[in-house]
């Protein structure tokens, strides 16, 4: 499962914080008095922690003494340390999303193991990032949720000959509960229907009956 990435020093933080030492260190050297080196290294600090960059595909939220005060990135942007602290950074690429119900009864009692993939992407990060607690978590459960429901809404010959349907009605309901969420899921595959060994039989045998 992806994991939400909290954002660390960047790289241009840890430069600056070397920059500033080493011109301290220099100034010191000069005036023989340590204050150089001192607030050199202070200062250094400061940007370190100060300095944050988002990249291209990502945006974060600031909050402010716990309050939200609006979203940053992508670039290069500045945060008040201490006062000012940073959500997890949100990735708006189309990511995708595993999912599997094994051992799931169709609606004529069947026992069936479903494979599927979910494309989603995040549409509003300041929504998936205030509205949910964490966002891949629940698009993974609730699309092992519904896939499950939707098993047991349909027949195994229904889930085997319309995959693209059944597809496209779990990308209906997963739509609609994770749009407040600021998440659109845009598709969902059916990638494979298993009946159990002992199980094909018995269902085929009904099947010619039939």
């Amino acid at each position: 499962m992806t994991k939400i990435e909290i954002g660390q020093i960047s790289g241009i933080g840890r430069s600056l914080f070397v920059i500033c030492l080493l011109a301290g260190a220099i100034v010191t050297a000069a005036i023989h008095h340590p204050a150089g080196i001192i607030i050199g290294a202070v200062l250094g600090i400061y940007l370190m922690f100060a300095i944050k960059v988002v990249q291209q595909w990502e945006k974060v939220a600031v909050l402010r003494l716990g309050r939200y005060v609006g979203l940053r990135g992508p670039g290069i942007f500045h945060i008040v340390p201490i006062v000012e602290t940073l959500s997890p950074y949100v990735d708006q690429r189309v990511r995708v999303a595993n999912v599997s119900a094994e051992s799931t009864l169709t609606r004529d009692t069947v026992p069936v193991n479903v494979d599927a993939i979910v494309f989603w992407l995040v549409w509003n990060a300041e929504k998936s990032i205030l509205e949910v607690e964490n966002f891949i978590e629940a698009i993974n459960m609730s699309a092992q949720t519904a896939l499950r429901e939707s098993i047991g809404r349909h027949e195994l010959a229904q889930m085997i000959t319309e995959r693209e349907t059944l597809g496209r009605e779990l990308q209906r309901i997963l739509d609609e509960k994770t749009n407040p969420w600021g998440i659109t899921v845009q598709s969902v595959e059916i990638r494979d229907v298993k009946i159990p060994q002992g199980q094909k039989w018995s269902w085929l045998g009904a099947r010619l009956r039939h």
